[in-house]
């Protein structure tokens, strides 16, 4: 079977099956693999919780593996228990402060170097040990600066020790999914990519409502795009797993989906013994023969820039929300100097100077949007200076909007109306000091949800995001859409549609829209500038009937009329999971 032009496939043995695979289930897997997909390489595992694979062993597996033209690489899961005794350590991990732990992790690398040329960690490799010596080496430190100066020391040692074994040998360490806790536990791709000879990044979702981690669909992407953008071209792939997708496996493939269209060039499917007894495995290269044949027409992604810094924390998971909601966004470790817009959450706040850079980005022309979390944290610390803008510590419902946005109209106020009522902080601001673009109204009273200042040569944008943010979702498609059309000033194109729509944009006028909702529906693709239509990338069909959005009008007694491009509204429809690829045509 052949390959893929755009990228390739690969599955993770782990230590249990390793362990007690006979020669002859092995054949018979791979077999099954390669009746299936293009798999281009295993990685076998030597080593997970009590589990250890003799080098020899690992030896013969990997002979077989290789016989049928298939490459194979190590990898480790840091579980374990020493002696018997078990730390105070989720999940027991390693404890990176006792001599036995940090000697039987040096063994077990030892060896994994000695049967491979190529090393993965798998995710655990983080730590929570809180026994007694972790707590006398930690002293008057946080938490997050001890586990993280202990685990960059570590890791320098154990890739040391890996390649004093087998000089050849390429060490990657995989960064999990839930990348908002990584400084909690020990983690900074900051600091450790620089260490290791490559990353990979965890694009494994999974169910936002029975699953603690909260991680929404869209993550696949927004995370990929988080660490390609870390560590460029370092970053090894995206890896998923059956888990939060059993009942569906639709999810399983859309993860796969997602990773490929945020740049993996490899995609890690968890685990070998476990797609073997499932449906998903015929499936897959269908389904990837059509995203390859997309990505063979597609540029590199771009989206609305997104300051992530690495060791932030607040509002977790916000940006995968509002990717759910149509926002095409570009997740970016650093400030984004040159971006014409910039969304800053409460994680932006965490970074030094971040006060600074968005007063002199707003200053010289930029257009910032903020979170009420990143307000909140920088209230007393210069960004009332920007803004009438207040918080009120009080809290408001409602279902009901009005969208009358700054300094010009198009058709005049909207009004449109909710699924449910969402929880609003009330934010006060001065009538003409400040502008409400779009007002929550309850009873008597409204309460502003996107505010917007002028301010120097550009300007400021609140957006008060409702208390729990899965409530964005219950905002009607009007308000959305006004979202969605501030967040990307400076892109080519946005959505207009209910909540439960992802928008993936290239930076060639490619474009992927995707459908999260439970049946056939339609959203708009709206197109900024001049454009004969769309081609659909899958059945050649070119799209020209549109809808000219209203331009920009004069309001009142102003003086002029805020200039904008012509926006044209073409209707995409998709199925429930489904993604329809598109190239704009001007």
């Amino acid at each position: 079977m052949n390959g893929y032009s755009n990228f390739s496939l690969a599955s993770y043995m782990f230590a249990y099956y390793a362990a007690r695979v006979t020669d002859e289930e092995l054949r018979q897997g791979m077999e099954t693999y390669l009746r299936n997909v293009p798999l281009k390489k295993v990685y076998v595992e030597n080593h997970r919780a009590t589990t250890d694979v003799p080098v020899q062993r690992l030896r013969e597996i990997r002979s077989i593996i290789e016989s049928y033209g298939v490459q194979v690489s190590g990898g480790i899961t840091s579980t374990v228990l020493v002696d018997g005794q078990q730390k105070p350590a989720l999940f027991d991990t390693f404890c990176y402060t006792d001599p036995k732990h940090r000697a039987e992790y040096l063994r077990i690398v030892r060896e994994d170097a000695e049967a491979f040329d190529e090393i993965i960690l798998d995710d655990y490799f983080f730590t929570s040990c809180r026994c007694e010596m972790c707590l006398q080496a930690k002293g008057k430190k946080s938490w997050k600066d001890f586990r993280q100066e202990q685990m960059k020391q570590f890791s320098e040692e154990i890739v040391a020790e890996a390649k004093r074994v087998n000089p050849k040998v390429n060490f990657i360490i995989k960064y999990p999914n839930w990348y908002e806790s990584h400084q909690a536990t020990g983690y900074n791709p900051g600091i450790q990519q620089g260490i290791f000879d490559m990353i990979y990044t965890g694009t494994e979702t999974r169910e936002p409502f029975y699953a603690a981690q909260h991680l929404q669909r869209y993550e696949s992407y927004s995370v990929m795009r988080l660490l390609e953008n870390a560590a460029p071209g370092r970053n090894g792939g995206g890896w998923i797993d059956l888990g939060g997708s059993s009942d569906n496996l639709n999810r399983f493939l859309e993860q796969a989906e997602f990773s490929y269209l945020g740049g993996a060039k490899e995609l890690m499917m968890f685990n070998y013994p476990s797609l073997l007894n499932s449906p998903v495995l015929g499936a897959m290269d269908p389904f990837l023969r059509k995203v390859d044949a997309f990505l063979d027409q597609a540029g590199k992604p771009v989206g609305a820039a997104v300051w992530e810094p690495f060791d932030a924390e607040g509002e977790d998971q916000l940006c995968s929300y509002l990717g759910m909601c149509g926002a095409a966004l570009e997740l970016l470790p650093d400030f984004p100097e040159d971006a014409p817009a910039v969304l800053l959450t409460q994680r932006s706040a965490c970074a030094e100077g971040a006060m600074e850079k968005l007063e002199a980005y707003v200053s010289r022309g930029g257009k910032a949007i903020v979170t009420t979390g990143f307000f909140r944290a920088m209230y007393d610390r210069g960004i009332r200076e920007m803004t009438s803008v207040r918080l009120t510590n009080r809290h408001a419902m409602g279902k009901k909007f009005m969208i009358d946005r700054c300094d010009y109209d198009y058709a005049g106020i909207r009004y449109a109306e909710g699924k449910e009522k969402v929880l609003l902080e009330v934010l006060d601001y001065k009538t003409n000091a400040t502008w409400a673009d779009i007002l929550m109204l309850s009873r008597e009273d409204n309460f502003p949800l996107l505010t917007e200042d002028f301010y120097g040569k550009g300007r400021l944008l609140i957006l008060n995001v409702p208390e729990n943010f899965a409530d964005l979702y219950q905002l009607p498609g009007e308000v959305i859409e006004t979202i969605c059309a501030e967040i990307s000033r400076g892109q080519s194109c946005y959505l207009a549609a209910e909540p439960k729509w992802s928008l993936i944009t290239y930076d060639n006028e490619a474009v992927c829209v995707h459908s999260f909702r439970p049946m056939l529906s339609q959203a708009g693709l709206v197109v900024r500038g001049s454009c004969r239509g769309i081609r659909n990338l899958s059945t050649g069909e070119i799209i020209t009937d549109c809808v000219r959005k209203n331009a920009p009008r004069h309001r009142g007694d102003a003086a002029m009329t805020r200039s904008a491009e012509d926006e044209f509204e073409f209707t995409v429809r998709a199925g429930a999971g489904q993604s329809v690829y598109l190239k704009i045509l001007r």
